[in-house]
């Protein structure tokens, strides 16, 4: 397989961390978060929407999406629950996770900790920032009282909210009032298998 990743990407963060789980040898291509200049030469033909993470398949099909590219990887494995209503909140938190975090935590941290235009942008970040932490505070609610998002196990819903809410910080967000959350990040970075960001 190979991946067509950006390293500093919570998106591709959740693939390494599949595959790593899955013991699944790749090769990784790394892609430019910023300079997006040669996108279509690089993913063109491979993803519509030129994004990473774009993942090849040995048999040279192509996968984008990062929750798709979990739930194709891990369905069938001990990530995915077999239980249908389940495997649907699992879907639900993916969706949560693409619809609530991303473009708040996710957005914010990129134009904080990569872009470094936390002045410049401080009037567009008032508006990241409450959506999220309407975002963390939706998740700290479900977690209180629970170790994991979906049943009793750890599953790819915990991968998929996990990728921005873990590194929330360096978009300017507090996890202080979040316990049963930074609990949660804790549990997650302590499970055998477990890949930093930065790794």
């Amino acid at each position: 397989m190979k991946l067509y990743n950006s390293q500093s990407s919570g998106n591709c963060w959740k693939v390494r961390q599949m595959l790593a789980l899955l013991g699944i040898p790749y090769e990784k291509v790394e892609v430019d978060v910023i300079d997006r200049s040669n996108r279509k030469e690089v993913l063109g033909g491979k993803n519509p929407a030129l994004r990473v993470p774009t993942l090849e398949l040995d048999n040279g099909e192509h996968l984008g999406e990062s929750n798709a590219i979990l739930w194709y990887l891990a369905d069938g494995t001990e990530y995915v629950p077999t239980e249908p209503l389940d495997r649907a909140r699992v879907l639900q938190w993916m969706f949560f996770e693409q619809y609530e975090v991303e473009p708040n935590v996710a957005v914010a941290r990129f134009w904080v900790a990569i872009l470094g235009q936390r002045e410049e942008r401080a009037a567009e970040l008032e508006g990241k920032w409450q959506g999220g932490v309407k975002a963390l505070d939706a998740i700290e609610g479900h977690l209180a009282g629970r170790d994991w998002l979906v049943g009793d196990s750890f599953s790819i819903a915990d991968i998929s909210v996990y990728a921005y809410t873990h590194v929330a910080e360096e978009g300017g967000f507090d996890l202080g009032p979040f316990a049963a959350t930074r609990a949660w990040i804790d549990r997650i970075a302590a499970r055998p298998g477990y890949v930093p960001m930065e790794a």
